[in-house]
């Protein structure tokens, strides 16, 4: 097997859906938020679940002050906001309404399922520091199908409706 370059890794990965989350909390009187697809479960007992951020993130840093924050599994109602929530710097949240899920944690309202997290290990990994964060309030809002982002596409998951 080849060593790849960081396209062809990235080509490679867009072979595997994933869906998108929004992190975000309050920072310093300033709503601070970015999107994530690399959102995964790692332990029912205790309740864990991830995400990785890159070394050259500059709202990390900033999000990486919160004791709480929100992750939105991103649901169909967000797909016009998807363009805006990938800007960079303050623009990202113009005219954006988050719900304030505690004094710090936010998310966005209609979302296919929110959670309130604290960070619990920080890891390096490569080019990423790998956060496990631990869910201190979660829910699911079944009337709400998720986002996808697979091949460089957002798609809506179609479920049945009853």
């Amino acid at each position: 097997m080849q060593t790849s370059s960081a396209a062809t890794m990235r080509h490679s990965l867009a072979a595997y859906p994933t869906g998108m989350a929004l992190i975000a909390a309050e920072v310093n009187g300033q709503n601070e938020a970015m999107l994530a697809n690399s959102f995964t479960s790692i332990s029912l007992d205790p309740p864990l679940v991830s995400m990785a951020f890159t070394h050259t993130s500059t709202t990390w840093p900033r999000l990486r002050q919160a004791q709480e924050l929100g992750i939105t599994i991103l649901g169909e109602s967000h797909l016009a906001l998807v363009s805006q929530l990938r800007l960079s710097g303050p623009a990202r949240l113009d005219g954006i309404t988050l719900d304030h899920a505690t004094t710090q944690a936010r998310t966005l309202p209609q979302a296919a399922a929110t959670f309130v997290v604290r960070p619990h290990q920080h890891v390096p990994a490569g080019d990423h520091e790998l956060v496990l964060f631990e869910v201190i309030d979660h829910e699911r809002y079944d009337d709400m199908s998720p986002l996808t982002f697979y091949n460089r596409q957002i798609a809506v998951i179609q479920r049945e409706r009853e």
